[in-house]
């Protein structure tokens, strides 16, 4: 009988655990699967032998993300990364990226998708290390990345030539420094804006950087295929440098440009060539008029057209949108006072098979 429990536990650990967790681990987030690796060598051993659950490493705000990361791509079963997030991660620098460089290259080779959102003590420096070791790399997210500036987009189309996503999103900062006076014991007194120690260094300086028209220069001459652009808030883009975009990136399906007021009707002039686009987020865009909607309608494949806060536009250019765009599925007029039902019979008339939302909130004109 002993023989038999023993036989019949070794069929249980060789073919059963297996079988299960084949079937389970497909349905588990990563840091599950880490976990169960710790219950049992066979339960190791069974996760470990299937290479598609170790394509992606996810180290979403976690602490000790750049040793962690280190760590996670020296060992054998990520090899063939291909997903990394960092998003929002916790003690990650450019140091980190330069040791993954040195030690870590051949673990991605593979790699196509890379999340630094949040990732603020990341500066051009560290884009250039970790982008030197992903030359398949197809999407790339730098959200709210204040060290970030055309050096750093420069590294990145020198390295990656696949991309097809990206995210710009608040790659901007805002700091001015400036000393107010001395105190009675002789020493400066600032005023900062709630900097900190060390940032004291950036005395009587202007320190503003921000992605510019050279990044978008960049990314248009480089990135003929890319689907989808994100940058909110980068503010010190202008017309001429969004239609270099628009002129060259004839593929694009997203293009988000919440936050960006400076943009005028000129340059929406061309947006006509972006045939293919489906999501286009303009709140925000207080100097959009009809001439410029007029334009945008000519994107006759849009499904999702978010126009919060364009306080300009009026039922003309909303009705040059109903007229063209006929799959709308999504559309916001939130905040627009200058719009009124007319432009409402419009949108019936047109969309009433395909819109599902439609945002009037705070338009006035609208009974």
């Amino acid at each position: 009988m002993e023989g038999e429990g023993e036989e019949q536990t070794s069929i249980w650990n060789k073919e059963t655990v297996p079988k299960v967790m084949k079937i389970v681990s497909t349905r588990l987030a990563q840091r599950d699967l880490i976990s169960l690796l710790l219950l049992s060598p066979w339960i190791h051993r069974t996760l470990i032998s299937y290479p598609s659950l170790w394509l992606s490493i996810d180290l979403r705000e976690m602490n000790n993300a750049g040793d962690r990361l280190i760590a996670a791509l020296s060992l054998p079963r990520y090899q063939h990364v291909k997903q990394i997030s960092l998003e929002f991660a916790q003690d990650i620098d450019d140091d980190h990226l330069e040791v993954i460089k040195s030690k870590c290259l051949g673990s991605l080779q593979d790699l196509e998708s890379l999340n630094l959102n949040g990732c603020q003590k990341i500066s051009d420096k560290g884009i250039e290390a970790i982008t030197s070791c992903c030359l398949k790399l197809e999407v790339f997210s730098i959200y709210w990345n204040v060290r970030a500036t055309d050096e750093g987009v420069k590294h990145l189309v020198k390295n990656c030539k696949y991309i097809v996503d990206l995210n710009f999103s608040g790659c901007k900062s805002d700091w001015r420094f400036r000393c107010s006076g001395y105190q009675e014991n002789g020493e400066k007194a600032y005023s900062t804006g709630g900097c900190t120690k060390d940032t004291m260094a950036y005395d009587f300086m202007d320190h503003i950087r921000h992605l510019s028209d050279k990044s978008l220069q960049l990314v248009a001459d480089n990135y003929p295929e890319l689907e989808s652009l994100n940058l909110t808030r980068c503010v010190k883009m202008t017309d001429s440098g969004l239609q270099q975009v628009f002129v060259k990136c004839s593929f694009l399906q997203s293009l988000n440009l919440y936050a960006l007021s400076s943009f005028t009707d000129e340059a929406y002039k061309k947006i006509s060539v972006l045939s293919h686009l489906k999501f286009l987020d303009l709140c925000g865009a207080q100097n959009l008029s009809d001439d410029g909607l007029s334009c945008i309608a000519k994107c006759k494949k849009l499904v999702s057209l978010n126009l919060t806060w364009c306080v300009r536009v009026t039922d003309v250019g909303v009705i040059a949108i109903a007229e063209s765009c006929t799959s709308l599925e999504f559309l916001s007029l939130f905040g627009i006072v200058g719009v009124t039902d007319k432009c409402l019979e419009a949108l019936s008339k047109s969309c009433a098979n395909t819109m599902t939302t439609l945002d009037v909130n705070g338009c006035i004109g609208i009974k």
